[in-house]
């Protein structure tokens, strides 16, 4: 990697024994795969959850965004604090807290099944300290490759728990669903107990905890914005009022970063031209990314009766995101190789066109449920190739001390873009639905795919410039 790390010059690195890396590598794997396939165990269970609990599709709806919230909070937190010395404590305390997804088990009220996906959620901030304990305790090569993997491990999580948690809830319901979280998280924690090094020596790290508060009311207003899409079609004013409210926010939250001795993200190394580039890369390449995602999956569970779909039940319809993720992972395992010849900003506009083809083959060619598969495999291939290639960028310019933080920073800025790649998918289609119809009409999803192509054209650009201007500084 070339460039200089922001703020600090070589950092001493603390590798682990070779028998003690072989055991820390699947660890840190299986955390990553875990945490990202629990947050997401939300998304085939809404309607069961209204069912279950007779609430509202968009109160059910909740236990997806809340851990969503939930997550976009606790990762900058987190990656605060697992740049300190208590790291692995860290690690531990936030799986236990993950483990308190019993709350979505018990025979306990609808409030209460929030709570524990709220808890849930707090997982995905352990995503940035895995990969800050690869490049500290890994050779410089093997924590690259490693950190590309969990990133993209942190993606393809949700295709591994979407079919597994709406087959259990055929089987037995949404406790039992809920129920795999509670499981394969305890086997996490066992993990990391017994794989997890301490930090290194001389680290030290301090919550600002009023910026933590100002940022999560800042999220709560983004979030809720992009799950309540009602809001923009009955009281546009309102919504755009508290969208207003949420830029503001996020400005003084910004402001008091840059004035804090100790901020929660190092916003002055976010503003370097390849972190602030490669954030805004991952926001609207996230955007896209999620829409194409949500769109195969809704367009294959519509029924026949819409003049279109395939009216797939929620556990066949999880198994479309098989391809998605077995492609995901291959991109993953290949992009360290072809990192060597290749420069991260290209491999990042590479993928986007990739992402992008998946958007044309979606919107020209959708009648056949093979050509879905096809269409969800070459999202995934693009997706795995975009998050392999995303650390690389920020890392190159971050110093090992900041890894955890600054990929934070990505994580939430990639959870932003997720929530409102959903909601764009579902304005779009909620505007293509003619009155007194369930269903919108098959062009909607076209004109989404083009929204879509249109975002992959940004993403694809902005890494252009990246790769660009990574030349300019390396030509002598």
């Amino acid at each position: 990697m070339t460039g200089q790390p922001v703020g600090g010059g070589a950092v001493k690195a603390f590798p682990v024994a070779r028998s003690e890396a072989r055991l820390l590598v699947p660890a840190l794997m299986f955390i990553a795969l875990v945490v990202a396939a629990v947050a997401s165990l939300g998304t085939p269970l809404i309607t069961s959850v209204a069912t279950s609990f007779h609430v509202s599709l968009g109160s059910a709806q909740w236990t997806l965004t809340v851990a969503l919230l939930s997550g976009a909070v606790a990762t900058p937190v987190l990656g605060r604090l697992g740049a300190g010395p208590h790291r692995r404590a860290t690690i531990l305390a936030t799986l236990a807290v993950v483990a308190g997804s019993a709350l979505t088990v018990l025979p306990l009220p609808f409030a209460w099944l929030l709570a524990g996906r709220a808890a849930q959620g707090v997982g995905l901030g352990l995503t940035a300290l895995m990969m800050g304990v690869a490049r500290d305790h890994l050779p410089e090569e093997r924590g690259a490759a490693v950190i590309a993997l969990i990133s993209v491990v942190s993606i393809i999580g949700a295709g591994v728990g979407y079919p597994l948690a709406a087959l259990l809830a055929e089987l037995g319901g949404v406790r039992a669903a809920y129920g795999l979280g509670l499981v394969v998280t305890a086997a996490a924690l066992l993990t990391a107990w017994r794989s997890m090094p301490e930090a290194p020596e001389g680290r030290s790290a301090h919550v600002d905890v009023a910026g933590a508060v100002v940022l999560a009311a800042a999220l709560l207003l983004v979030l809720f914005l992009a799950g309540e899409r009602n809001l923009w079609s009955r009281h546009l004013a309102v919504a755009a009022g508290l969208a207003v409210v949420a830029v503001v926010l996020l400005g003084v939250w910004a402001v008091m970063e840059l004035r804090s001795t100790t901020p929660l993200v190092d916003v002055r190394a976010v503003r370097h031209p390849a972190v602030a580039g490669a954030n805004l890369a991952m926001f609207v390449g996230g955007i896209g990314m999620y829409l194409l995602l949500t769109l195969i999956t809704r367009y294959a569970q519509t029924p026949h009766g819409a003049g279109y779909g395939f009216g797939l039940t929620t556990f066949v319809a999880g198994l479309v995101l098989v391809p998605f993720s077995v492609l995901g992972f291959v991109a993953g395992k290949l992009t360290p190789r072809v990192r060597t010849r290749i420069a991260d900003p290209l491999l990042l506009a590479g993928s986007a066109v990739v992402v992008g083809g998946g958007f044309v083959l979606f919107a020209a060619a959708r009648s056949d449920l093979a050509e879905l598969f096809a269409a969800m495999g070459v999202l995934g291939l693009g997706v795995g190739g975009f998050s392999a290639a995303m650390p690389g960028v920020i890392l190159a310019v971050t110093p090992k001390s900041e890894t955890s933080s600054a990929m934070s920073f990505n994580y939430v800025v990639r959870s932003v873009g997720y929530s409102l790649g959903s909601a764009i998918g579902g304005l779009i289609l909620a505007a293509g639905t003619g009155p007194g119809h369930l269903f919108p009409d098959d062009s909607a999803y076209t004109t989404a795919a083009l929204v879509g192509i249109g975002a992959m054209v940004i993403t694809t650009l902005t890494s252009l410039a990246l790769a660009r201007r990574r030349s300019s500084e390396t030509t002598p």
